[in-house]
């Protein structure tokens, strides 16, 4: 007969901090789950019924409308996009342009509400390779302002203009990171300290671009509407892609974290990169700017080919197949297509905001990744992670990528 006591029952398995180990979810313990969820979207509610607690006021409403884009898309014609930015609605009363009040159409209705975005189109007979300068006043009196640079027809959205746009993105995307790649027989000539060099100078190459891609993401987030809080998007994205990338990484195949896997994540950080240069271009050939456009595919186009040579550091002591470099310059490049495509037809700075967050965390991610290449051929050798050679190849491909940045914009 079992005489065990209730001091010497089998106990049910505990947590560190005393606690059961399973725990049965009835519908008692999932509702003080949620309860303290209920109670405070109740207290949200009633804030926003009551304003705070202040009540209905009696000032003029917050209005900040936002002018995010100015096109001209046929002759005679120009489009504005707006967004409302503010906390209140906005009723668009009026538009001049030049100075001078005009009829204008929009589509939809004449208020906005909160983050809600229109588009204005002006019969206007402007002077081509003029300044036109834009303002709309609402129904309080409040004006807000933008310009067309100069008076040139925006690019049409036909097949013609598509192929164009994807070969401009081709010639500064794909091309010379293709080139860059073409030193690869000529590096894997090079010993163990030469290669070290070459690891850390493609450290440093990225490094340039985490930091250049970071103040792209923040000049384009101050034109995000303000409700959205584009600075501060910027940090956050690009810390959850950097986790998002690291836990991937951690977790995967040791194929993944191999030589080729490294280059292929590089690869895909510098096309975000590329994405955004492509939305430069785009940006400016749709604004009418196309000198600018011209330039900066002439500055872009040499920029990109030292980017080459940092996706096919990693893989100097491998024998990739053909197939996987074209691969590489693909990843790397083609995303700049894509960008001419959506500054050229349909820009906006938030979505650009995010895909450039995204490219900075992708790019701080691979650099952790090529750091941790060098410490294990730096382990081989019984070396020191940092010294003179990487170093100086850190300080080499930053020196690298701000000359050639200078050409841009310069």
């Amino acid at each position: 007969m079992d005489h065990t006591t209730a001091s010497e029952a089998p106990s049910r398995p505990e947590t560190l901090e005393g606690t059961p180990a399973r725990v049965a979810w009835t519908p008692r313990w999932i509702l003080l789950g949620i309860l303290p969820l209920l109670l405070l979207a109740a207290i949200v509610v009633a804030i926003i019924a009551t304003d705070g607690g202040i009540g209905e006021r009696d000032t003029p409403p917050i209005e900040d409308l936002s002018i995010q884009r100015i096109t001209l898309p046929e002759p005679g014609m120009i489009e504005v996009d707006v967004v409302n930015q503010g906390p209140d609605d906005i009723t668009i009363a009026q538009v001049q342009v030049d100075g001078a009040y005009w009829e204008y159409a929009l589509d939809g209705d004449r208020t906005l509400e909160p983050l809600e975005s229109a588009t204005l189109e002006i019969p206007y007979p402007g002077v081509e390779d003029e300044t036109h300068a834009i303002a709309i006043l609402s129904e309080t009196g409040v004006m807000f302002e933008g310009q067309v640079a100069v008076a040139v027809e925006s690019p049409s959205r036909d097949a013609g203009t598509f192929g164009r746009f994807a070969l401009i993105g081709f010639y500064v995307g794909v091309v010379p990171i293709a080139i860059g790649m073409l030193w690869y027989p000529f590096m894997r000539r090079m010993g163990s300290r030469g290669l070290q060099f070459v690891l850390a100078l493609t450290v440093g190459l990225l490094a340039f671009l985490t930091l250049d891609t970071f103040q792209e993401a923040n000049e384009v987030a101050v034109t995000v509407p303000v409700t959205l809080d584009g600075p501060l998007l910027v940090p956050l994205i690009a810390l959850i892609t950097f986790l998002l990338l690291v836990t991937v990484s951690s977790s995967n195949s040791d194929a993944a974290r191999s030589p080729l896997g490294t280059s292929y994540r590089i690869a895909l950080g510098i096309g975000l990169h590329n994405l955004g240069e492509g939305l430069a271009i785009g940006a400016a050939f749709s604004l009418g700017e196309i000198a600018l456009g011209v330039f900066l595919i002439v500055g872009f186009t040499l920029h990109n080919v030292t980017e080459g040579v940092g996706i096919a550091a990693p893989i100097l002591r491998e024998r990739p197949a053909l197939a996987h470099f074209a691969g590489l310059a693909a990843l790397a490049g083609a995303p700049a297509i894509v960008g001419v495509w959506i500054g050229g037809f349909v820009y906006s700075p938030l979505w650009a905001t995010v895909f450039l967050a995204i490219g900075v965390g992708a790019l701080a991610q691979v650099i952790v990744e090529v750091a941790r290449l060098i410490g294990r051929w730096s382990r081989r050798r019984d070396g020191a992670l940092v010294t003179w050679t990487t170093f100086g190849g850190v300080t080499a491909g930053i020196a690298i990528m701000y000359a050639t940045a200078l050409v841009v914009l310069g």
